[in-house]
């Protein structure tokens, strides 16, 4: 008798979306926690958006990875919503009310300090995740389809 496995989510795109997640996620955690040690008084905006940032790509990528299962699918989607509106509206204050920015946070100016894969990324993230959604389980489905 054979069975069938289920295919691995974390194959090519999949996986260099979240490598690239997780090296978003190590950046910006380095870059927020030097920044909040050393001079958080200089920019205080600035760096609790670099630090939540941090928080974000963390989330993103650990969802990104767990995927699967429909709980941590969700958290993928609202995490990755929260970020891709996080970097339009930072990026956009970031131009248009300079004054509010005076050190640049991992979304300042669309994610320019880091070739702006912080704009794109999240795109390709919902992309990836409305053509990968995670299999129907009996514990997901409505009781009546199960009774």
């Amino acid at each position: 008798m054979s069975s069938i496995e289920p295919r691995s989510r974390m194959t090519g795109i999949g996986r260099v979306l979240v490598i690239v997640y997780a090296v978003m996620a190590m950046a910006a955690t380095g870059r927020s926690f030097v920044q909040v040690v050393r001079k958080f008084d200089e920019a205080p905006l600035a760096y609790s958006l670099s630090a939540a940032a941090a928080v974000v790509y963390i989330l993103a990528t650990l969802a990104l990875i767990l995927a699967g299962r429909r709980g941590w699918y969700t958290v993928a989607w609202v995490a990755i919503v929260f970020e891709l509106v996080g970097v339009i509206v930072v990026g956009a204050l970031s131009i248009l009310a300079p004054d509010l920015f005076q050190h640049d946070s991992v979304w300042s100016m669309f994610g320019r300090g880091y070739v702006f894969i912080p704009l794109v990324l999240p795109i390709f993230g919902l992309w990836w995740l409305s053509k990968h959604r995670p299999a129907l389980t009996v514990h997901d489905a409505p009781a009546e389809a199960t009774a």
